[in-house]
């Protein structure tokens, strides 16, 4: 005889068929599995008031907890806690661990791990991303006018758009509480490898010199730049220029043609959320918040880190 796991639907037919006088053998038969399974179902998970759907799952889930702690060592859970303290996700977590030390623990697990320990008052789980919705920037574009002289998106060579290549790169900015300072962000496409550089000021001149400082060493990995339709950038011919690069710009309100950019200044909030004074931010916290989006494995990219990808392709070669 075999022992089927049960699911919670099943657990509420068998205590309603207990309710109503039915035999073991009979509610076996009737939600289709062995009775040896209804037997043991309710000599593990049977509470002091008797049977219990909603308690029989929750022991059985502990028991599975359990079980899942003891297949795994203390070292591996520490792994994980050193991997979560660096802001990795549980799936970030999970990948890293099956690809680079063979141990299967999938991020449901971690999770669980990261629950029980807020309960024992650890703190892992400030390190979860926020879930927030997300909002429309205010002030993301002067309707005063257009930037002149654009090149729209619909002309960016269809490459970028399958990212077959290093070197292609989306750019943007945040913007600090009161708009009185801002960070400049650049993300390359295929190996989402980040730069940033804070600006006290999101004037035009200001993020172009930024843009330069920050692609200068890369000039030989920057082919396009893809930028959203912010008066910061109406220096654009100029970046083009000095960079020899080919510039283009999205449609209007359309954020998805540069996913990639808005998907990693998600994450940059994590570190400097809605609100922050960017006045008070330091160039080692900037520094900090780089190394870890760059350090730290990405499922999309077969849970390698954006650094590495980026590495690998020293000469913008795909």
């Amino acid at each position: 005889m075999s022992y089927t796991q049960l699911t919670q639907e099943q657990r509420y037919q068998i205590y309603a068929l207990l309710k109503t006088e039915h035999s073991q053998t009979k509610i076996a038969s009737v939600i289709g599995v062995n009775k040896s399974t209804i037997s043991r179902e309710l000599r593990r998970n049977r509470g002091k008031r008797g049977y219990r759907p909603k308690q029989a799952h929750r022991l059985t889930q502990e028991r599975r907890r359990q079980a899942v702690q003891k297949r795994i060592s203390t070292e591996t859970w520490t792994i994980v806690a050193t991997k979560l303290r660096q802001d990795w996700s549980p799936e970030q977590v999970s990948g890293w661990l099956k690809k680079n030390l063979g141990i299967a623990i999938s991020h449901e697990w971690i999770y669980q791990y990261i629950y029980a320990d807020k309960q024992a008052g650890g703190d892992l789980y400030k390190h979860l991303r926020c879930q927030k919705k997300r909002r429309k920037r205010a002030g993301d574009y002067d309707r005063r006018g257009k930037i002149p002289n654009q090149t729209s998106i619909e002309e960016r060579p269809e490459l970028v758009e399958k990212r077959a290549r290093i070197g292609d790169w989306e750019a943007d900015t945040i913007i600090g509480a009161g708009k009185q300072g801002a960070i400049v962000t650049l993300v390359e496409r295929k190996s989402r490898f980040t730069l940033l550089k804070r600006v006290r000021r999101r004037t035009a001149v200001a993020v172009e010199n930024a843009i330069l400082d920050l692609l200068a060493p890369y000039q030989a990995v920057t082919h396009t730049i893809t930028f959203d339709n912010g008066k910061e950038f109406t220096n654009h011919q100029n970046i083009a220029h000095q960079l020899q690069a080919d510039v283009f710009f999205a449609h209007p309100y359309a954020a998805w043609e540069r996913g990639t950019n808005e998907n990693t200044n998600g994450l940059i909030r994590q570190y400097f959320p809605k609100g922050s004074d960017f006045s008070t931010i330091t160039d080692a916290q900037i520094l900090f918040v780089k190394e870890r989006l760059n350090d730290r494995p990405r499922k999309c990219l077969d849970f390698h880190a954006p650094k590495m990808v980026f590495s690998l392709y020293p000469s913008g070669c795909t």
